[in-house]
């Protein structure tokens, strides 16, 4: 996280701590707090914003060594609390939402007797339900500012839903199970990267950003290998077909998983209990610090439709909108992802092990790549040289029928894709940062809009247009240069913007060098992340 020492000698208009009767941090009158007072007595009203962006009390006494020291630990405690488990519970999302491709080769297609067009439908019905509920469940987690609750109890419903897959019989009830599941999965995914960006700085962003995408790739790698072990040995157990134990074995997981986050997920910083009131001045500060301006407060200073309001009128939101729109398009190739490696010609069992591969590279090239975005604080060269390799391989899966250029290609295509596109979910928090209820409903409509394509891509990958998909490959091309383009576009107007700034002149959604501008925006002045 961000760091500035705050010791230093006072300068003219400046006052020594015992100076300070701390009013421009909630606390009214004119008391005096002495060192002892500080350390021994819990600070009034300390919840209240601080509207002049002065240090809090604890932070404000901190020596150079001691800030460093407790930032670290700090970091650490959130790190081990908030990751793993959002990771976890990421995996299971990931995996009930898209389990139906492996239950596909499992025998659901057959048992219920789906035509294609119905199996495709069954897919793509899911993501209306998740692209209608994203927007409003944003708001309404911005709104109470308790995800460690709130997430966990979605979870639990959705984990209920996907269990009940095994006991559907017919066309029409696998619809409209998989539409209620998207409807309930929608509030995780916009949830979490509001979650995360309401606890890391923006140049931290990228690395746990990535983190939390890498449930998704895990999941992809491990989905093929969990239900080719479902297939093989429960396939006829209890009189089922393995299908039903999958969905059954992945949605009771799902459960035990949600129950176990109640106990380990923060809040916002401001709201987690578990913190010593140090460590919250100290994370509160941290935000502060690195943007200049205060970031999730109380629910009573949000707003449900004034930050949508705020999103919608920032151009940047719907070039960030269209950029994701057209990773994703491309990146629905993972949705049938079994599918297309079948047409490798190997059987159920070794077409479900040869998905692996593919997610087990795009985890390590995702984590490479926003670590170094971090360390470098630059995105677009981050995004858009990924997505190159994405054409690349989609043109190589369309030009030949040869099985190992193929599937070099398939182990491409994933890391083409996703490995720029968790750096651009950083990026919208990057470009979009404050206030907090404009980031939730930027965060939400960027991410429900760009799930639109998983509707109509299934459409794409008929059994029939195999194994070179040459339609599905162009467009998944055509996808990319749209995104491409608008990493372009917004580039030239970040450093516009960044010029503006660099004049002295007020942005919208920033803040320039001047009085009441903490830390490092202080020092330096906010500047967009290019």
């Amino acid at each position: 996280m961000a760091f500035s020492a705050p010791n230093h000698e006072p300068q003219i208009g400046e006052r020594r701590i015992n100076d300070y009767s701390f009013g421009d941090y909630g606390v009214t009158g004119d008391v005096k707090y002495t060192q002892d007072k500080i350390d021994h007595e819990e600070i009034p009203n300390a919840d209240v914003p601080n509207c002049r962006m002065e240090a809090p009390p604890l932070v404000r006494v901190m020596t150079q060594e001691d800030r460093v020291r407790t930032e670290k630990a700090l970091l650490r405690k959130i790190d081990l609390r908030l990751l793993p488990m959002i990771i976890l519970m990421y995996i299971m999302n990931y995996l009930d939402r898209n389990n139906i491709a492996a239950a596909r080769l499992a025998g659901l297609q057959d048992d219920l007797k789906l035509t294609s067009v119905q199996y495709q439908t069954s897919v793509s019905i899911l993501f209306v339900g998740y692209i209608l509920m994203q927007i409003p469940s944003n708001l309404l987690l911005n709104k109470i500012g308790l995800p460690a609750i709130y997430l966990p109890s979605c979870m639990i419903v959705w984990g209920t839903i996907s269990a009940a897959t095994a006991g559907i019989h017919s066309y029409g009830g696998l619809v409209t199970v998989r539409f209620v599941l998207g409807f309930v999965e929608a509030a995780y995914f916009p949830g979490c990267l509001f979650f995360l960006s309401s606890w890391y700085t923006r140049k931290e962003l990228a690395l746990p950003t990535a983190t939390l995408y890498s449930g998704s790739l895990i999941s992809g790698a491990f989905s093929g290998l969990i239900a080719a072990g479902i297939t093989s040995g429960l396939d006829g157990v209890k009189g089922l077909r393995a299908w039903r134990w999958l969905f059954i074995i992945e949605g009771v997981v799902t459960i035990g998983i949600a129950m176990a986050a109640y106990l380990v997920l923060p809040n916002f910083p401001r709201t987690t209990k578990w913190l010593t009131e140090e460590e919250r001045q100290l994370a509160v500060w941290m935000l502060q610090e690195d943007i200049g301006t205060d970031d999730w407060v109380s629910s009573e200073q949000q707003s449900f439709w004034h930050g949508m309001k705020l999103a919608c009128l920032d151009t940047k939101m719907w070039i960030l909108m269209t950029m994701l729109f057209g990773i994703v398009a491309s990146g629905s190739v993972t949705n049938f992802f079994p599918t297309v490696v079948k047409t490798l010609g190997y059987n159920n069992i070794n077409s479900l092990l040869l998905t692996a591969p593919p997610y087990a590279l795009a985890v390590i090239t995702t984590f490479a790549n926003a670590w170094h975005a971090d360390r470098t604080g630059e995105r677009y060269f981050h995004v858009v040289l990924p997505l190159c390799v994405g054409v690349f391989a989609f043109v190589l899966a369309a030009a030949t029928t040869a099985t190992a250029p193929r599937y070099v290609a398939m182990m491409l295509m994933v890391p083409g894709v996703y490995t720029g596109y968790v750096v651009v979910l950083a990026w919208i928090s990057n470009s979009i940062p404050r206030p907090p209820a404009k980031r939730a409903a930027a965060l939400a409509a960027i991410n429900a809009v760009s799930n639109s394509p998983s509707i109509y891509a299934s459409y794409m990958y008929p059994q029939s247009a195999g194994p070179r998909y040459k339609v599905a490959m162009a467009v998944n091309c055509a996808t990319i240069f749209l995104a491409i383009c608008m990493a372009t576009l917004l580039r030239v107007i970040l450093v516009r913007l960044n010029k503006r700034l660099d004049r002295g002149e007020e942005v919208e959604g920033a803040i320039a060098v001047g009085e009441g501008v903490p830390g490092e925006a202080a020092k330096k002045g906010f500047r967009f992340l290019l």
